[in-house]
């Protein structure tokens, strides 16, 4: 269903904000295992190390401020109190999204077009997840300790699209 979304939206910013909407599902558990409302397989079991792989995105992490997501990155596309909007290159581009306090909640890089540059699920999470036959990736893994979770999202097909986000729980 996202890859429908995402081929139907013009433009790196829509497909941004289509992949939001994982963020943002509700979630519920049937036998040990967590399913979106969407039916997609999320773990809800942490490495046991906990080991935090992909913890930041160009130098911001969870819990910095609006202010040194900026004097790092530099001036937003698109910028609010609520969230800031990147484009690093035509294949790259990244949202930041703030709390009350102007903290960061969350962080959504999506990749586009050429896709050299986007990490692999091993360099995500420090092991492989098995495409679907379609080429598609989902998965999802929560760092209790570390107090976030990390999602690798890629679209099926010959024109793919991979999202990785980091949310604070």
């Amino acid at each position: 269903m996202l890859t429908v979304k995402i081929r139907a939206m013009t433009g790196v910013f829509v497909v941004s904000l289509a992949a939001v909407g994982f963020f943002l599902g509700d979630r519920h558990v049937v036998a040990g295992q967590s399913y979106s409302r969407t039916g997609l397989r999320v773990s809800v079991t942490p490495s046991p190390s906990d080991k935090k792989t992909f913890s930041e995105y160009k130098g911001v992490a969870i819990g910095n401020t609006a202010d040194m997501v900026r004097l790092k990155l530099g001036v937003p596309k698109d910028k609010s109190d609520e969230q800031d909007f990147y484009i690093f290159s035509d294949n790259e581009s990244a949202q930041f999204y703030y709390d009350a306090s102007h903290l960061v909640t969350a962080i959504m890089i999506t990749y586009s077009g050429n896709l050299k540059n986007a990490p692999t699920p091993l360099a995500v999470f420090g092991e492989d997840a098995p495409p679907k036959p379609d080429g598609s990736i989902f998965k999802m893994v929560r760092y209790p300790k570390a107090g976030y979770w990390v999602s690798y999202n890629r679209s099926g097909g010959d024109d793919a699209v991979i999202s990785v986000a980091i949310q604070k729980i």
